[in-house]
């Protein structure tokens, strides 16, 4: 006899984010190694449904769960802590987990946070949720389940790291029938999540990507993901997707295999993918486009060499010109990210990093300010250091101020940010995404246009 499993993804703070759902894969890949096996399952996605709490509440009283597994980042921990707390109220006898990158790294402390919590999943979750739910369906003990913390006669314990999956060819297509898919459409398209490859070989301190799937880069065969690309695109009518890999380009020939495979194909699709800037070349960068790709996102980071030393990126500025030209020079939509206010930033460094961005002119740009999520070494070393830092987990979203920097203050940063973005999507800029837009027919480049043209008016219109 099998059980049922109720997914959750948690609303974010309320406290204005105003960010677009999107695809949760994290989910899909559970619900489809859940259904392969024999379980019943739903997902409630409360950012794609607009759901409250209340909503929330609302919504797991139609269903039985005897397991709700609950995904979250840092943003969302509190809400996810709330969704535990209202999943153990309706059904007292369910049983709560957590997962996703943020417990990975504050599982002991989501336990000893949240009572309503009964279990902490670390790391890649598919197949030790799998574990749990045959275990519980056995009535078997939960006692030693690798890549789990837990509660065990009053104790909180951390049992062995599960070892990464080897074969990802193994997991099935993502459950995307248990989302509500409709939710997803922005500007007429929804845009597909792909996961080609898990891990990192780099150890970047601000990210926990290497530390959350390992510093091995393994890969999924070329002939796997286009029949995924395949599968969705006949099952849904879609064309658009984006690849979450964290080092899309680390193998060029594999890439190619994939355009090719593409290609062959006829497979009409756009797609796109982000990657480091010492990984592309203007041979790669070509076949991807004649597969479809029509952005690729890029991590700056900083304009001032010294920043990127510390913060390890092992790339230089001349490497980052490069790349971006010629991914401009091959029609595709350059989206770069930075982080201004890590450790030793000052004004001069962070006016090198804003006149990097003028220079190169790439068609979006995030300046995330430095956030140290647990796990990253940004926040061992702002421990160790003894600066204050925000325990608010609603403010975690990259635009807010999470630490001080003595010698450059947030009211500094964020007045620089300001005044970059006010001079960034200038009508110039509106001018050249209408033009790659409507003229080239770059989707993104149409996103960009329309949305910097309302900037531009709301600034004219408050006076800001």
């Amino acid at each position: 006899m099998s059980i049922n499993v109720t997914l959750v993804n948690p609303p974010y703070p309320e406290r204005g984010h105003h960010h677009p759902p999107f695809i949760t894969i994290g989910l899909g890949y559970l619900g489809a190694v859940l259904e392969k096996n024999g379980y019943k399952v739903n997902i409630i996605d409360c950012q794609a449904q607009k759901f409250t709490l209340a909503d929330f509440e609302r919504e797991i009283s139609k269903y039985q769960p005897r397991i709700v597994g609950i995904t979250s980042t840092t943003l969302t921990y509190n809400s996810a802590r709330k969704v535990a707390e209202i999943a153990k109220k309706v059904h007292p006898n369910c049983l709560t987990v957590l997962g996703g990158c943020h417990v990975t790294f504050w599982d002991d402390k989501a336990l000893e946070e949240c009572p309503a919590l009964d279990m902490a999943v670390r790391r890649e979750g598919e197949y030790t949720f799998l574990e749990i739910a045959d275990r519980v369906k056995e009535g078997k003990p939960l006692k030693n389940v690798v890549g789990t913390t837990c509660r065990e006669d009053g104790k909180i314990i951390r049992n062995a790291d599960r070892p990464y999956i080897q074969n990802l060819d193994e997991l099935p297509v993502p459950a995307y029938h248990l989302f509500p898919i409709e939710s997803f459409r922005r500007n007429g398209k929804v845009i597909f999540p792909m996961l080609a490859s898990r891990g990192c070989v780099y150890c970047c301190d601000f990210c926990t990507a290497v530390r959350m799937f390992g510093q091995k880069h393994r890969a999924r065969s070329p002939k796997n993901v286009v029949d995924e690309i395949e599968f969705v695109t006949n099952k849904y009518g879609n064309d658009q997707f984006t690849f979450y890999d964290d080092l899309f380009t680390l193998d060029p020939a594999w890439v190619k295999e994939i355009c090719k495979e593409i290609r062959s194909r006829n497979l009409k699709i756009k797609w796109d993918c982000e990657t480091r800037l010492d990984m592309v070349t203007k041979e790669l960068l070509l076949e991807m486009r004649k597969a479809g790709c029509n952005e690729v996102s890029f991590g700056v980071e900083s304009g001032c060499q010294r920043i990127l030393d510390a913060v390890h990126k092992r790339v230089s500025i001349q490497q980052c010109e490069n790349a971006i030209k010629w991914a401009k020079d091959e029609g595709l939509f350059v989206a770069v990210s930075t982080i201004v206010g890590y450790p030793g930033e000052t004004k001069e460094t962070m006016k090198q990093t804003l006149d990097l961005i003028h220079r190169i002119e790439p068609d979006d740009v995030w300046l995330c300010l430095a956030t140290p999520y647990p796990g990253t070494e940004l926040r061992a070393l702002i421990e160790s250091m003894g600066w204050k830092m925000s325990s608010d987990w609603t403010l975690y979203n990259t635009m807010n101020p999470i630490f001080e920097i003595p010698d450059l203050p947030a009211e500094e940063i964020s007045k620089m940010r300001k005044s970059f973005y006010a001079k960034f999507y200038s009508p110039r800029y509106i001018l050249r995404q209408l033009v790659k837009g409507y003229v080239k027919g770059n989707f993104y480049s149409k996103i960009m246009a329309r949305t910097s043209a309302n900037y531009l008016i709301w600034r004219l219109k408050s006076g800001k």
